[in-house]
């Protein structure tokens, strides 16, 4: 049997301190909050280690520190069932791409032959009569739209050895660690808006319940306690409920639920697609990667060949002439110069490629369309490692910001001369 004046006691305490008591929900909502507001900053910022390393006194962001492994794993997705190379390169038409970079690979033809003509046999360039050099240049010129026809065929026998898409995409996120960011931020702006303000509603409701425990009690420890418990619980629930449960599941039969990621799944492969296509898997990056990446070198190679033969099978009449003026040797090492200068103006003239490679690849729509055709749980591999990296860590941190908070509370209260009974 409930004592009557010990009732009238609790009454009597709330009734004259009623302020403190409608503040305690107020408080653990905004612990609730704030600490969300942390966990979500940490997992981006800062970018670079702030503290001593060694003891690791310092934080870096979870995704940042994280860098390589984050996007390696959103890059095996990416690779394994939403795009493969081969398929991008067979969108290029090789006709569209010669049309596209002849212009300029004339001009850089025009200058390169002037150029190494003059170093290795100027009195013999001089010499020549316009016409015969102005036929010489343009059959180099005319011979260039079969050159990179050729070209993109021989890459396209073996697309692997010249190009590496993962790489590609794991070592522009991992320089870029503010790009990587940007990634997850727009990926899970929705989520990180419900971590943010689920931390309201669940540290409200926890509020009540520690107004309650306060009444009953006057422990000095219900403060820090609750405060910890509200960080802890509604950091671990929230992160929880973004991707859980996979379907959607009734509950106490008042509310459904299904994880927000998972809901969210139309929105989220249309900005996956958005960001991919114009900020990661544009042209110019692919471009730079079969340019300039690891595999370049077999790239080069197999250029530097198919324009010596050219020069050879477009030199003609002439060969006879430069090789008797400049000797075998040099002839030989002409032909690599030129090649060697025709690689070097590629990527310039490359360039002139980016606003038809963008429309027909493509990636955009690419992958909004066969984002719809992942498994849920190959669809969730795309954020999922952002929250699962160091997760433990994001909840003792809010813990702890709670359990202070509710430390404070209490000096608080002593500070309103509030007596326990």
């Amino acid at each position: 049997m409930v004592d009557a004046n010990w009732l009238h006691g609790i009454l009597a305490d709330v009734q004259a301190n009623w302020i403190l008591y409608v503040s305690m929900p107020l408080v653990a909502a905004a612990i609730g909050y704030g600490t969300k507001i942390a966990a979500i900053y940490m997992m981006f910022q800062p970018l670079k280690f702030v503290g001593i390393r060694a003891p690791y006194l310092g934080w870096q962001g979870i995704i940042p520190r994280n860098a390589a492994r984050m996007a390696a794993i959103a890059c095996d997705t990416l690779t394994a069932r939403l795009l493969k190379p081969e398929e991008l390169f067979d969108r290029l038409d090789p006709i569209r791409v010669a049309i596209a970079i002849d212009q300029p690979l004339r001009a850089a033809v025009e200058e390169i032959v002037h150029e190494v003509f003059e170093h290795y046999s100027p009195g013999l360039w001089t010499a020549a009569p316009a016409a015969m050099k102005r036929t010489m240049i343009r059959r180099v010129q005319d011979k260039s739209p079969q050159l990179i026809e050729d070209i993109m065929s021989k890459i396209r026998s073996d697309l692997s050895a010249v190009f590496d898409l993962k790489d590609m995409v794991v070592s522009n996120l991992v320089k870029d660690k503010e790009l990587l960011n940007q990634m997850f931020r727009e990926v899970g702006r929705g989520e990180f808006r419900f971590i943010r303000n689920s931390g309201i509603y669940f540290g409200f409701v926890i509020g009540c319940v520690q107004a309650l425990a306060w009444a009953l009690t006057h422990s000095m420890w219900i403060m820090p306690l609750f405060g910890g418990l509200t960080g802890w619980l509604s950091d671990w629930l929230a992160l929880k409920m973004v991707f859980r449960p996979k379907e959607p599941t009734r509950y106490l039969g008042l509310f459904t639920w299904q994880g927000l990621f998972i809901k969210r799944r139309q929105e989220v492969a249309s900005e996956y697609g958005r960001l991919m296509a114009q900020r990661v898997l544009t042209p110019s990056a692919i471009m730079a990667s079969v340019l300039s990446g690891p595999l370049s070198d077999r790239l080069y190679t197999m250029i530097q060949n198919e324009v010596r033969a050219a020069i050879d099978e477009q030199a003609g009449f002439a060969r006879p002439l430069v090789v008797l003026s400049v000797g075998g040797d040099k002839y030989l090492e002409m032909k690599r110069v030129v090649a060697g200068k025709v690689v070097e103006r590629l990527p310039e003239a490359m360039r002139h490629v980016e606003a038809y490679a963008f429309e027909a690849l493509d990636i955009e729509n690419t992958l909004k369309t066969k984002m719809a055709q992942l498994t849920v749980d190959e669809y969730e591999g795309l954020l999922r490692p952002a929250f699962q990296q160091d997760e433990w860590i994001l909840i003792a941190v809010g813990a702890a910001l709670g359990f202070l908070v509710g430390e404070m509370q209490v000096h608080v209260m002593l500070a309103f001369a509030v007596n326990p009974q």
